[in-house]
């Protein structure tokens, strides 16, 4: 049973935008954060950005603070990353998760995220 869907991933040029969407559903909307990772070839998949339940703040990793914005629309069960500026470092397969575990401010390490979306690919060229 697929809990998490995303989409709107492909390829664009340095310097422009995309957005990000994840569709939430059955037992993945019992969050206590929810975050968006990605992994590139041959590297480890890491945390982008996280927004936690508890008080809606935002968590964003360093490479990606004041390109990224993360949002959600709770009565959609959506949540989005708008990304802009973009750089081909930020080429991976673009991965939505959510904890379901209490936590007040949300993690951006694998760990926790217990339910996880089958990705979507950006790619960005030079």
């Amino acid at each position: 049973q697929v809990h998490l869907v995303e989409s709107g991933g492909g390829l664009v040029q340095s310097g422009e935008s995309l957005r990000l969407s994840c569709a939430v559903s059955g037992a993945a909307l019992n969050y206590y954060a929810i975050a968006w990772f990605r992994q590139a070839p041959g590297k480890e998949r890491e945390g982008v950005s996280c927004i936690s339940e508890y008080d809606g703040s935002t968590n964003y990793a360093d490479s990606v603070k004041g390109r990224f914005t993360m949002s959600r629309d709770k009565a959609k069960n959506m949540v989005y990353l708008e990304m802009n500026s973009l750089k081909p470092e930020d080429t991976a397969v673009y991965y939505c998760a959510t904890d379901q575990s209490w936590v007040a401010k949300c993690r951006l390490r694998r760990s926790p995220y217990n339910y996880w979306g089958q990705g979507t690919q950006v790619t960005v060229s030079s």
